[in-house]
């Protein structure tokens, strides 16, 4: 019983010690690439959810839950959040890719890109990045919200600033044809 409560404890100092560490490993990624206060806390939230769960799983095999009671109640879990998440796999893909966006999307809030589709181009800055999408606002004024799940999938070329970025648009521009000729 004494080990037992001893390797509680030590769980729980592992955990407040991960947690720490985490946390703080993503304020400095999040202050080196200048990321929104906000989208900094949702992303620690996501992750000390994800060590919540670990924790909580670590912490029933200490405590002498059998395996075939744990496996009965995360299978039961996952078998429920997953038939809720296939419904909006969307919503499931976006986060991820959030995640993989925090930590390896090359550009910034305020960054001038240009997200080739072929269907229509997107070309304008970065005004925000959420767990959900990017929020694009085009030289017009116009604001175009693009999903984080498509905005991995696509080609994005990124501009050093607003005039080069209205140079290239200018020239895209020329270079599409003012209308149909008519032939004689």
């Amino acid at each position: 019983m004494l080990v037992q409560f001893g390797l509680v404890l030590l769980l729980i100092l592992g955990y407040i010690i991960v947690t720490r560490i985490v946390s703080s490993t993503i304020q400095a990624i999040g202050v080196r690439r200048s990321a929104n206060e906000l989208r900094v806390s949702v992303v620690t939230k996501m992750l000390n959810l994800g060590l919540t769960a670990v924790f909580i799983l670590l912490l029933c095999v200490v405590l002498g839950v059998g395996y075939g009671q744990l496996a009965v109640f995360f299978s039961s879990v996952f078998a429920v959040v997953g038939v809720a998440l296939f419904a909006q796999w969307s919503i499931l893909s976006n986060i991820t890719a959030s995640l993989i966006i925090f930590f390896s999307f090359p550009y910034r809030v305020g960054d001038w890109i240009k997200v080739v589709d072929k269907d229509e181009e997107v070309l304008g800055q970065i005004h925000e990045i959420s767990t959900f999408h990017v929020i694009i606002t085009r030289l017009s004024g116009d604001t175009v919200t693009y999903p984080n799940s498509l905005i991995l999938q696509k080609a994005v070329i990124c501009y050093h600033d607003k005039s080069e970025a209205e140079r290239h648009s200018n020239l895209v521009e020329k270079a599409e044809p003012e209308g149909e000729t008519s032939k004689n």
